[in-house]
């Protein structure tokens, strides 16, 4: 019996109250408006799906462009500053808040994770760090992002990386473990 006190026992799980920040019905309020009036709304909608955001609670910059096919957990934790690009099929995971700064790239099917659940914890506790991804920064496809991180102004993920630590400015970082590759220098506006 001392043993079976030492594994995971998910029939202990509890979420504390308030974790996901507004009630029951405004959750699956979200869900059903993410799934119908923002997951079919045209391609060049991005005004229907930025007022759509604003409504429940997310605060939306100029000029923002979100994909119908994103999905955002709950819009009440998300800023998200001018000009600012997330791509189709980015999940945006935010049990904690998320802060993506102005003309940042969350690229189509990148994963931006604040929750996860402790291995560790016989109940399975769940935890939630806030992510930051930094101005002019760009998170590629397919790019995982862990809990608590900060992408640095102007670096890049490349695809398919996983990102566990904090990312300098002006880096390029790829792979899994994540290495720093070189540094991004900007060219002039239109290639030249």
């Amino acid at each position: 019996m001392d043993e079976e006190r030492k594994i995971q026992h998910t029939e202990l799980f509890k979420i504390s109250k308030n974790f996901r920040g507004r009630s029951a019905v405004v959750v699956q309020l979200w869900w059903i408006v993410q799934s119908t009036l923002f997951y079919m709304s045209p391609q060049f909608l991005y005004g229907w799906r930025r007022f759509l955001l604003r409504a429940f609670g997310a605060k939306v910059g100029r000029g923002v462009i979100i994909r119908p096919t994103a999905r955002i957990t709950y819009p009440w934790k998300l800023k998200i500053d001018d000009h600012a690009w997330i791509g189709d099929y980015a999940e945006i995971y935010n049990l904690a808040d998320i802060h993506i700064e102005k003309r940042a790239v969350v690229s189509q099917y990148a994963y931006i994770c604040t929750g996860s659940h402790d291995a560790d914890a016989v109940g399975f506790d769940i935890f939630a760090k806030p992510i930051k991804i930094c101005e002019s920064s760009w998170i590629a496809t397919g790019a995982f992002v862990h809990p608590g991180v900060t992408i640095g102004k102007y670096s890049v993920v490349s695809a398919r990386s996983i990102v566990r630590k904090n990312t300098e400015e002006f880096g390029v970082y790829a792979g899994e473990p994540l290495r720093k590759i070189r540094d991004r220098r900007f060219k002039a506006a239109g290639g030249q």
